[in-house]
């Protein structure tokens, strides 16, 4: 069992990478696979993944910046886009929720943006709606490019720093 409150953002190891490298999800989830991914493409800093640790154990990855564009979007620089995962066999579990508010926490006193936007499958409801619980907006629909497989773009505006 995973304690909420212990979920936090670090900085991606080699470790981490050659982790998240193996993990594979069921269809179809498996649009999610990492499983082939190159360890040290992940430690590129202009990916801008991060680990998502409970204690020191690897629970997931929050991505921030174009890892998480999927290509046939009209993506501007109005907002930071995130995305992320929970280790396949974590899924389902209630966790999405806490992880992804993690990040979003990470997200605002990293890169302090005006707002983030998130880009998730139309299939998968379950995203779909822990994002839509923590304040993102749908803002349009389109076919990605690699497989014409739908994705829904959805944004949150982040409150003005003052």
């Amino acid at each position: 069992m995973i304690d909420p409150t212990s979920i936090r953002v670090a900085p991606l190891t080699r470790a981490h990478a050659e982790d998240l490298a193996t993990w594979r999800y069921d269809p179809p989830y498996d649009v999610y696979d990492l499983a082939g991914a190159d360890p040290g493409e992940l430690l590129e800093p202009a990916l801008g993944f991060h680990a998502v640790l409970a204690g020191d154990r690897l629970i997931g990855f929050r991505s921030f910046g174009p890892d998480g564009q999927v290509p046939g979007w009209d993506y501007d620089d109005s907002a930071l886009d995130t995305g992320g995962g929970l280790r396949p066999s974590l899924t389902g579990q209630g966790l999405g929720r806490a992880v992804i508010a993690a990040g979003l926490d990470f997200g605002r006193a990293t890169f302090a943006p005006a707002a983030f936007r998130v880009t998730v499958a139309s299939f998968n409801a379950r995203a779909r709606r822990t994002v839509e619980s923590l304040g993102f907006e749908r803002v349009g629909s389109f076919a990605a490019l690699r497989d014409a497989r739908p994705f829904d773009v959805l944004v949150r505006a982040e409150p003005a720093q003052t």
